[in-house]
């Protein structure tokens, strides 16, 4: 594609579309893996941006006591980030500022759900919903999380999200739904 240059930003390499000129993660390789066996998928994201990830067979419990937190424009790009989301993603702050939020799609993850999720916070209204998230080093981990609209004088500007730790009984329900939404 004549339209796709790589370009580096911070530690890590970032592809950048020139059709929007958004920055863009780059595909995963085995390297961030460290060591693990992962398998490959290509995922399409709804705004038609694709990425090779792997995802590693391996779930990273959920702190006791912490919550993650992050906001994001309009577009869902990320603008804030806490010390937890940090840590449970394995992205540095660096990583996640400026990045869309569906980086941290996990190929489990059906498309319905975030299309619930995205209509429902566009009516201005508050989601709630069980996300399992891909971390850089393709392991994941499960979050209960809350998405709420962000308005200002009548209008959403942006997103603000918050992740507990989910209860195991809910994460069992929504690991047997979610293969049957594709």
């Amino acid at each position: 594609d004549p339209n796709y240059s790589r370009c580096e930003f911070g530690h890590q390499e970032w592809s950048q579309d020139g059709e929007d000129g958004r920055r863009r993660m780059r595909d995963m390789t085995l390297d961030d893996l460290h060591g693990e066996v992962g398998v490959q998928h290509t995922l399409t994201y709804a705004d038609g941006f694709r990425r090779t990830i792997y995802a590693v067979d391996r779930e990273v419990p959920f702190p006791e006591g912490r919550l993650i937190v992050s906001s994001t424009d309009p577009a869902g790009v990320i603008t804030h980030a806490n010390e937890s989301f940090v840590a449970m993603s394995g992205f540095s702050l660096e990583e996640l500022l400026g990045e869309q939020h569906y980086i941290l799609r996990h190929p489990d993850m059906p498309p319905a759900a975030f299309k619930g999720l995205w209509d429902t916070v566009n009516q201005g209204l508050k989601w709630h919903g069980y996300v399992k998230n891909l971390r850089k080093d393709g392991a994941y981990y499960w979050v209960h999380a809350a998405v709420v609209p962000n308005i200002r004088n009548g209008h959403i500007v942006g997103y603000t999200s918050v992740r507990r730790k989910p209860s195991r009984s809910k994460v069992a329900e929504a690991a047997a739904l979610y293969p049957t939404l594709f």
